[in-house]
């Protein structure tokens, strides 16, 4: 099977999710109510979630490496 190409309208939508709240928050904290729920829509109902995956290589709610967890 082929690998999904990154295109420009992927980087887009996964600067949406770098930039929302409730995502931010997920990765930062990795714990609490946001965390929950990004968790939960992030693989089948939130577009922004799916590209971030696809662009970053990693969960929406996966926090960044070399950043503390609060």
């Amino acid at each position: 099977m082929k690998k999904h190409e990154i295109t420009s309208t992927d980087r887009f939508l996964a600067g949406i999710c770098a930039s929302c709240p409730v995502c931010r928050r997920a990765r930062k904290t990795q714990a609490g109510s946001a965390y929950s729920f990004v968790r939960t829509i992030e693989a089948g109902a939130c577009p922004f979630c799916q590209a971030y995956e696809r662009v970053h290589g990693r969960k929406a709610h996966e926090p960044v490496p070399g950043k503390a967890v609060r």
